[in-house]
C-alpha cells in the first residue's frame, strides 16, 4: 500500500486541475472505485465537475469528501521544480496540490481499496463526494451535490473531509468543526462638495467612522468550549475622488465576521442593522453568507478517528475549530458527523507546496483503520 499511495498522489498532481478544472482526476478515481464495486455518478453543474460514488445501499453511510481543484501556481519561476511535475526530494513530494488535497485523495482511495478487499461484506456503505469547485467560488460544487442528495433523501452519516488539518505531525490536529463566516459590503452615502464649504457637503467618511468603530469594538459573544469569541474584521475601506479638496460622495466598507455557534447569521444582520440605524446613516448593505458554524461532538466518528490516529502514530490528537471554512459546512447541516483530517498544512497555497511521503502513507493507514472502526462493528 505504501508505494501505491505515493504513485497515485503523483498521478493526480500531474493533472493541471486549476479551479474549476478537474483535468481528468475524477475519471482516474472513478475507474479505480468502479473496480471495487462502487456505483459512480458524475454531476456537472455549469463549469464544475462533481462525483458521487457509493458502494452499498445500507446505513450508516461513511463518506470521504474532497476536491480535485487546486489554486493557481503563480509565477512558476519561483518554484524549484515545475508545479505540475511531481518530484520527490528528501522524502517530500512536491507539486501543486500535494498537501491541498491530492495527497489526501490518494490516501482515501488506497485505504478504501484495501478495506474493501479485506472486508468485502462490511456493514453500511462507503461513499465519495468529490468536487472541482472548492478553491473557487464554491457555488457549483459540494453544495449542489448535497442539494441533489437531499432532494432524493440520500443521507451521509459520517464524513471525513481530507483538508490538510495537521499542524506539525500527521494527525496531531483534527478539525471537528468550523466557525461560520458572513461578509458585508456597506455603502455609506454622503454629499460631494468642496472642502472649503462644509455647510454644503455631507462627508461619508466622518459619518461612517463612529458606526464602524462601534462595530469593531462590539463584544459579540464569549465563544464556548469549542469556539473562540466572534471576530469582526474590516477588510477594505474605499472613498475619495482622487482630489484632496473634494469631499467624496460615498464610502464603501467591506467586513467579515467569523462567528461561533453562540450566534446566528440572522442575529449578526440584526445587530449590524441596529447600529447603522442608530447612527442615522443613509446606507445600503449587501450580505454574503459564506457558511454557518458547525460542530461534531464526540461520538462514533470522532472516537473512531482518535483510535485510528493513536494506533497508527501512537499520539493523541487535538480537536480544533480554527482556520477558515471548508466544504464541511455544506455537509454538516444535513445531520452528518463531519471532521477534517489530512496532512500538514505548512505549505498549502505556497510555492513549492509539498507533503511528507511518510505522512501520506500513515494517513492512508489512519483512513483504513477508521473504516474498520466504523464499519466492522
Amino acid at each position: 500500500m505504501n508505494q501505491e499511495v505515493i504513485e497515485l498522489a503523483k498521478a493526480l498532481i500531474a493533472r493541471e486541475s486549476v479551479t474549476p478544472e478537474d483535468a481528468g482526476c475524477q475519471n482516474l478515481m472513478a475507474e479505480r472505485l468502479e473496480k471495487h464495486g462502487f456505483s459512480v455518478e458524475s454531476m456537472v453543474f455549469e463549469d464544475t465537475t462533481n462525483m458521487w460514488a457509493r458502494r452499498g445501499s445500507e446505513k450508516p453511510v461513511f463518506c470521504f469528501a474532497g476536491h480535485t481543484d487546486v489554486v493557481p501556481p503563480g509565477d512558476v519561476s519561483h518554484w524549484n521544480t515545475p508545479p505540475f511535475e511531481p518530484v520527490i526530494h528528501n522524502g517530500m513530494l512536491y507539486g501543486r496540490g500535494a498537501a491541498d488535497m491530492k495527497g489526501s485523495l490518494a490516501a482515501m482511495l488506497v485505504a478504501t481499496e484495501k478495506f474493501v478487499t479485506n472486508h468485502p461484506q462490511h456493514s453500511g456503505s462507503i461513499a465519495y463526494l468529490i468536487t472541482s469547485d472548492e478553491e473557487g467560488p464554491f457555488i457549483n460544487g459540494t453544495t449542489r451535490v448535497i442539494d441533489t442528495l437531499e432532494a432524493r433523501n440520500e443521507k451521509i452519516d459520517h464524513c471525513i473531509v481530507g483538508e490538510p488539518s495537521s499542524s506539525h505531525l500527521i494527525g496531531d490536529v483534527v478539525k471537528n468543526g468550523r466557525r461560520g463566516s458572513i461578509s458585508g459590503e456597506l455603502l455609506i452615502k454622503g454629499k460631494q462638495g468642496h472642502v472649503a464649504y462644509p455647510e454644503h457637503v455631507s462627508n461619508p467618511i466622518h459619518l461612517a467612522a463612529p458606526a464602524l468603530s462601534e462595530l469593531s469594538q462590539l463584544h459579540w459573544d464569549n465563544g464556548n468550549q469549542y469556539f473562540p469569541e466572534t471576530s469582526f474584521q474590516l477588510t477594505n475601506i474605499h472613498s475619495g475622488t482622487g482630489a484632496t479638496n473634494v469631499v467624496p460622495p460615498n464610502l464603501t466598507a467591506f467586513f467579515n465576521l467569523r462567528y461561533s455557534t453562540e450566534l446566528t447569521d440572522q442575529c449578526i444582520v440584526s445587530k449590524v442593522t441596529e447600529i447603522l440605524n442608530k447612527h442615522e446613516l443613509d446606507y445600503e448593505i449587501k450580505w454574503t453568507y459564506n457558511g454557518k458554524p458547525f460542530i461534531t461532538e464526540p461520538g462514533v466518528l470522532l472516537d473512531s478517528v482518535k483510535l485510528a490516529i493513536e494506533k497508527v502514530t501512537e499520539r493523541k490528537t487535538i480537536l480544533s475549530t480554527s482556520g477558515g471554512t471548508s466544504d464541511g459546512r455544506f455537509i454538516a447541516p444535513t445531520g452528518a458527523e463531519v471532521i477534517e483530517l489530512g496532512p500538514c498544512n505548512a505549505t498549502i497555497h505556497q510555492v513549492n507546496e509539498c507533503v511528507s511521503c511518510d505522512d501520506l502513507i500513515d494517513l492512508a493507514e489512519i483512513y483504513y483503520q477508521t473504516l474498520v472502526n466504523v464499519l466492522c462493528k
